[in-house]
């Protein structure tokens, strides 16, 4: 028996490739096994190759794997372009109506299925996906029954007559492919996992649930990948609490639409991917000048322009943190986890209001989109903190305003919200004084200047850096960001076992940059390698702008729209110490 497989389905994009990869998911969680999951696919809505891979096991993971157990091949480019991941003694279940072949060099076994016949004698091919899970389910031996569950839930809105017609196709798939194996194959027989559900979920979902969490009521956004999931989740999920999302004509009104919900009280937040983050910039620019709070979710894409739209990358780091022209206070921070999602939305709210700047959310499309175990959220850790947020403010006397931007020793000025009796102020893009009037003055200007600048000089978020268990002076130490850490971690068991000993660190407090955190661990490393997915080491320029020791920082870079997988990671490092 093994503890852990890898299971992966292709077609083209529409052919049932994400439902089917859905239930077979769907039906391993319920046995208790944790899963990460990958999603290929292509920028269009129908046609152009599409896979779903999975990896199952019986203990936390938090990376795709090297290679690949079982391949799922609706069409002979599914198996030409992935066989190569097939470990040795590899399955391909494949639909017989293309009559499948191997590729020349690839030691796998191949099981042709009638997929889409076994579907048409049911009454439609597009129950081909059932038959295509009902194989690879019986391959490992597990129990139908389970799966079948699965496809009811999936399928019970549509009635009772087509949930059962897919629990035939699943049977079908299943017993022809037992038939034709002459049983379960007893190599790929999983151990049994603990039988405890988990969360399983992608990062969006999570982003999501964090800001309802949060106390966020509106969401004002415009559909992009791979950000759309949020603004879906939570056009479902909203109106429960009272709240809305509204689907503006473009990211400037999304964002502007933003600044006034939260100027106005409400907790609001935008989502969106790098083209979309580049129309923001002035108005970013607009609530760091009038000190409205603003949470952004980035979700990196292949850049630039259109770029690979559907593809990771890690390339916003530089727009994110140097985007706006002129100088203003802001946060971005990276989660890291599906957890991380959950909890840094509430962080994100809080910092926003309490320091009265606009925070980003940085994550990349693997950590977006893919579907992760995750273990179950505690809900007693949320704690809603709005700042200088005054809501008795002292009546006001002849024509005199409220203070919105009095000078204070931390540099954050009280809060009102409109209407309130005693916050009258004025509000403006341009330089101001203290109540908010227009002033050129060459001494307030300065002043106000290094008023919101000072905001954040002692900045330090949750877990700004992720440390695993730090060596006192290991040969390497890995940096990574967002959706990298699982697949270090991966890499440095490797390491380990070659003698090779290495330190971790996720920053997930981009900027302000946490330099005097990260400097004792540069220093007791003999050589430092930074892993992220951009052509330009945006991450590695940083921390060497900002914590120094340049002489021993290497990159590790990977921009082909591909996450990096743990082999890659471990060759490179190997070769770097």
């Amino acid at each position: 028996m093994i503890s852990q497989l890898s299971w992966k389905i292709g077609g083209q994009q529409g052919e049932g490739v994400e439902s089917t990869d859905r239930i077979f998911s769907t039906a391993l969680n319920r046995l208790g096994y944790y899963l990460y999951g990958y999603r290929h696919f292509s920028s269009r809505i129908k046609g152009g190759h599409t896979n779903n891979k999975i990896r199952i096991s019986t203990k936390p993971i938090r990376a795709i794997s090297d290679d690949l157990d079982i391949l799922v091949a609706f069409d002979q480019e599914s198996i030409d372009l992935n066989a190569h991941e097939l470990r040795k003694g590899g399955v391909i279940v494949a639909d017989a109506k293309f009559d499948p072949s191997v590729p020349e060099g690839i030691d796998a076994r191949l099981f042709p299925v009638p997929i889409t016949k076994l579907a048409e004698e049911l009454g439609t091919s597009l129950m081909k996906n059932m038959v295509a899970s009902g194989a690879s389910w019986a391959l490992l031996g597990l129990p139908l029954e389970v799966f079948n569950k699965a496809v009811e839930e999936e399928f019970g809105r549509k009635g009772p007559a087509i949930v059962e017609k897919n629990i035939e196709a699943v049977k079908r798939g299943a017993d022809f492919v037992l038939e034709l194996a002459g049983g379960p194959l007893d190599e790929f027989k999983l151990e049994e996992a603990d039988g405890k559900q988990k969360l399983f979920m992608i990062g969006n979902e999570a982003i999501g649930l964090g800001s309802i969490a949060a106390g966020c009521r509106l969401m004002s956004a415009y559909p992009i990948t791979p950000a759309s999931e949020i603004m879906e989740y939570l056009i479902k999920k909203l109106p429960k609490f009272g709240g809305t999302v509204i689907q503006t004509e473009d990211e400037i009104a999304a964002v502007t639409m933003a600044i006034g919900a939260n100027y106005a009280g409400v907790r609001t937040m935008t989502a969106s991917a790098g083209p979309g983050l580049s129309l923001m910039m002035e108005a970013i620019g607009l609530a760091g000048m009038t000190e409205t709070p603003l949470v952004i979710v980035n979700t990196q894409r292949g850049g630039p322009s259109t770029g690979l739209p559907t593809k990771q990358e890690q390339s916003d780091l530089n727009a994110m943190v140097y985007g706006t022209h002129g100088e203003i206070p802001k946060i971005v921070i990276a989660p890291a986890s599906i957890e991380d999602c959950f909890y840094d939305m509430i962080e994100a709210f809080n910092l926003s209001e309490q320091y009265q700047v606009p925070v980003i959310v940085m994550t990349d499309l693997q950590l977006s989109l893919g579907k992760q175990s995750c273990e179950p959220l505690d809900y007693s850790k949320i704690q809603i903190a709005r700042g200088k947020l005054v809501q008795d403010a002292p009546a006001l006397e002849g024509a005199e305003l409220f203070k919105r931007y009095e000078f204070t020793e931390d540099g954050v000025s009280p809060r009102v919200l409109p209407g309130e009796k005693g916050g009258l102020h004025h509000v403006t893009g341009v330089e101001h004084d203290e109540v908010g009037r227009p002033s050129e003055s060459a001494v307030n200007r300065r002043r106000m200047m290094d008023k919101r600048l000072k905001k954040l000089n002692a900045l330090e978020i949750r877990d700004a850096l992720r440390i695993d268990a730090p060596i006192e002076k290991p040969d390497l130490l890995i940096i990574g960001m967002g959706s990298t850490g699982g697949t270090i971690d991966a890499a440095r068991e490797r390491l380990k076992q070659d003698g090779i000993s290495s330190n971790h660190i996720t920053i997930r407090q981009i900027h302000p940059f946490p330099a005097d955190a990260l400097k004792p661990y540069l220093e007791a490393a003999k050589k430092v390698i930074v892993i992220e997915n951009n052509a330009t080491a945006q991450l590695a320029g940083q921390i060497k702008m900002y914590a120094g020791n340049s002489e021993k920082i290497e990159s590790l870079l990977k921009y082909d729209g591909n996450p990096f997988l743990p082999l890659e990671i471990y060759k490179a490092c190997k070769e770097m110490s």
